[in-house]
């Protein structure tokens, strides 16, 4: 893949691995060696090097037609997301929120132009939206990507969002610079935001941002409904104080986590 100028300890063969990785896309389990090595902008003998090395290591095996990831590749994933320790903060209150509104309430942070979903709690639907930790979307479209775009300075908006989403989805609503930048300053001004099946047909959802202790937005949290059960209205009027009170007490808890030293000691 295309990269910009990099750094005398730039490791060239680790960059190569994580192309390989993240060459298998939604709706692509199983991937022959050339569609790896096109994806991932390799030569094919050093694409089926690194497949094979990561056959070797667990994350990925060998299927009819090509190479398949393995489930031990989410452990990269939730590797980050056991460092920050935020799952361990919000975990309580997420839980509490999905028993208080019976509707599923995810965490997400931002990456390039997308969300990526990095803790959930849901609730068993007939229809409902397949997430899960790892989980992407394009951030514009969803309630929680609107708090953290509307976070950033406007500048900073028009990089990420210049970044081409990795989600394979065409969301619903495109808005042009002029709306878009309407909708982040309505968020801004109110601190939560909403969205009407903007990213998919049926999908509404209500998000607020979880901050630290400067007051720095690290990641959002939802809730999120099926248009057919829950009306706007009752999102905003009956799910958004307690989501906006869930928000309060993990961004609480999460400053008087960072407060504390903490110290590794040797076993």
């Amino acid at each position: 893949m295309a990269r910009g100028e990099t750094g005398p300890d730039f490791i060239e063969a680790l960059a190569r691995g994580l192309d390989v990785i993240r060459a298998f896309q939604p709706g692509r389990p199983v991937m022959s060696l050339t569609e790896v090595a096109t994806a991932a902008g390799l030569a094919r003998p050093t694409a089926r090097r690194i497949l094979l090395t990561l056959q070797e290591l667990g994350y990925a095996r060998p299927e009819p037609g090509g190479f398949a990831l393995t489930p031990r590749v989410l452990e990269l994933g939730v590797s980050y997301v056991r460092s920050m320790s935020l799952w361990e903060v919000a975990r309580p209150h997420l839980e509490e929120l999905v028993a208080r509104t019976r509707e599923s309430s995810s965490i997400a942070q931002l990456d390039g132009s997308d969300i990526v979903y990095v803790a959930r709690v849901s609730v068993p639907k007939i229809v409902a939206l397949s997430v899960q930790i790892g989980t992407r979307f394009p951030a514009l479209p969803t309630s929680l990507g609107k708090v953290l775009l509307a976070a950033l300075p406007p500048a900073e908006v028009e990089r990420v969002l210049a970044e081409p989403s990795r989600s394979g989805i065409e969301p619903r609503w495109r808005p042009d610079a002029k709306e878009r930048e309407a909708a982040l300053r309505a968020v801004r001004a109110k601190g939560w935001a909403v969205t009407d099946q903007q990213l998919a047909l049926g999908i509404r959802s209500v998000a607020a941002p979880l901050r630290d202790g400067l007051g720095n937005v690290i990641a959002a949290v939802n809730v999120n409904a099926h248009a057919a059960e829950t009306s706007v209205e009752k999102l905003t009027e009956e799910h958004l104080p307690l989501l906006l009170k869930t928000a309060g007490a993990i961004s609480a808890d999460w400053a008087a986590y960072e407060a504390v030293p903490h110290v590794t000691t040797a076993g």
